[in-house]
């Protein structure tokens, strides 16, 4: 895939065939590792990104992300789907003109929360969640991209007090008011995601899966599902090691934890010829 509309024809055309992963890369070299393994597409991780910059989740700028989303895009001939959080804005208005800007990152797609930030308030109210999401795909649609839009009901994730019930309440609005795939993280029984896939047939639906929840891709595939991401998940495995080995270092004075390292010529071996596969490789070292 060498042009942008190339690429966003690749990803809609992903939501039209067999169950796919869609990972999602923190920083340059996961993406390129990425689609070294041959994954057809990849998605941003606010918290991946938020963590890599020493901030909380959903603490990160709009155009900071803006300018991290542009950075994977650019990093790689994959499509990429942006994690847009909320659209960076309560209003229908604000999220049209974020979503505006987020296409121009060169974006395959997008999603857009309904988590409002707010402890005391977690959810939009419906009617405004779904303005907003309409809002969204009126971007989308003037834009003329074919943009994939993906809906996230975050009722799992906030605490709702029925969280599957108000999902499917909120995912049926939300693909009646346009959203192309719709996404409500935090079911893990195949019941659950069963149901989920179901409610809102035929339009696809995204599964996360960001622990092991004993099923595997043909398992989530035989259940409906169309895609799966994995959220923040590896930039905490990654994350994970780093902690394992700078503990033991602090903490015994030992470097065993770092047995499990990808020995550096690896590493690097791997980084140096993945730069001279790209256009325009060269020396970049200054100095």
């Amino acid at each position: 895939m060498t042009t942008l509309t190339e690429k966003r024809a690749a990803f809609r055309a992903l939501h039209q065939g067999a169950c796919f992963v869609l990972p999602n890369p923190w920083d340059i070299g996961s993406a390129r590792y990425l689609e070294h393994l041959g994954f057809k597409a990849l998605a941003t991780t606010s918290a991946g990104v938020a963590f890599s910059l020493g901030l909380p989740d959903n603490a990160v700028s709009r155009d900071d992300m803006l300018a991290h989303v542009q950075t994977i895009v650019e990093a790689t001939d994959l499509p990429v789907n942006a994690d847009y959080e909320n659209g960076f804005a309560d209003t229908p208005e604000g999220v049209a003109e974020n979503v505006r800007l987020c296409i121009e990152t060169g974006v395959a797609g997008l999603s857009i929360e309904d988590a409002t930030g707010d402890p005391s308030d977690p959810l939009y109210d419906l009617d405004v969640a779904v303005a907003r999401l309409s809002a969204a795909r009126a971007a989308v649609d003037a834009s003329g991209a074919a943009i994939v839009l993906t809906a996230r009901a975050e009722c799992h994730v906030v605490g709702h007090h029925t969280p599957l019930e108000e999902s499917l309440r909120r995912l049926r609005a939300y693909a009646a008011a346009g959203a192309d795939c719709l996404y409500a993280p935090g079911p893990r029984s195949a019941a659950e995601i069963r149901t989920i896939v179901e409610a809102v047939a035929p339009k696809p639906v995204n599964i996360l899966i960001s622990a092991p929840i004993g099923l595997a891709v043909d398992d989530l595939a035989t259940l409906g599902v169309q895609r799966i991401s994995v959220g923040s998940a590896l930039a905490r495995a990654a994350w994970g090691g780093f902690q394992q080995a700078a503990r033991a270092i602090a903490e015994r004075g030992s470097f065993d934890g770092f047995a499990g390292a990808p020995p550096f010529a690896e590493l690097n071996r791997f980084f140096r010829d993945d730069l001279a596969r790209r256009p325009g490789a060269g020396r970049r070292r200054s100095r």
